[in-house]
């Protein structure tokens, strides 16, 4: 059985290029960092679960919430296979409970925060936002889309964000969490503006305080799907 079953919904995606160095206390054995176009990238994203379930079961007043995180792309030779995977600087979900058991088991960085989120559509278009307060100061992420769905384009850098299918977390020096996150292939909304208020050395410490003066390389809307969070597995650190 799965340890975890949602929908996650509405995924809005901003990319940042980011020196590699930054990335490497944050690194967790066993994996090395995926690059798109020899870049390296962080990404913003804030999204919604719907209807999620711990263990088969639904958890009252945890089912709907927001979450907002910050991660980065890596990935690991297992045989001849590379596993694409993704890891978390900061998950923001409402919720203590969900802060407690994802910290707990799979050993992940979440915090909680006050978080809100507004869904608005027109017959042309839509907006998407996400809202969270960090040391009461209201940050904010919206995208403004086209309605209509697109169909994300195999080899994209939109299908290199959206196709991580293992988490990792790092333990210690020598232990690595993973997991993998089951979804199918998703489908996106074409981006004509965004906006981002975002105290990034607030919400994520100073390593990514220069965010604030950067603009993403690319933003995106995704529409999500139904996932699949399973169970973890533990990679040591070989002699």
């Amino acid at each position: 059985m799965s340890f975890l079953t949602a929908e996650w919904r509405k995924l809005a995606i901003a990319n940042y290029a980011i020196d590699k160095s930054i990335l490497s206390a944050y690194l967790p054995v066993g994996t090395e960092l995926d690059l798109w176009n020899d870049t390296c990238y962080v990404s913003l994203i804030g999204f919604l679960f719907k209807n999620t379930k711990l263990l088969g079961f639904s958890i009252p007043f945890h089912a709907n919430f927001e979450e907002v995180n910050l991660r980065f792309y890596v990935k690991r030779k297992e045989g001849d296979t590379w596993k694409r995977g993704v890891v978390f600087i900061k998950e923001i979900v409402p919720k203590f409970a969900l802060s407690v058991v994802a910290n707990t088991i799979y050993n992940e960085n979440y915090e909680t925060m006050p978080m809100a989120h507004s869904w608005t559509e027109t017959e042309d278009d839509r907006t998407v936002e996400y809202r969270w307060r960090c040391k009461n100061e209201w940050q904010s992420f919206r995208v403004h889309t086209n309605k209509g769905l697109s169909e994300i384009v195999a080899g994209s850098e939109t299908e290199f964000i959206t196709e991580h299918y293992w988490g990792y977390a790092r333990y210690s020096d020598k232990k690595t969490n993973e997991y993998e996150v089951r979804h199918p292939k998703w489908a996106q909304y074409k981006v004509n503006s965004y906006h981002i208020a975002v105290d990034f050395g607030l919400t994520y410490g100073e390593n990514f305080r220069f965010l604030n003066k950067e603009q993403p390389v690319s933003v995106m809307l995704a529409e999500g799907s139904d996932i699949s969070v399973e169970g973890k597995s533990v990679i040591y650190k070989e002699d």
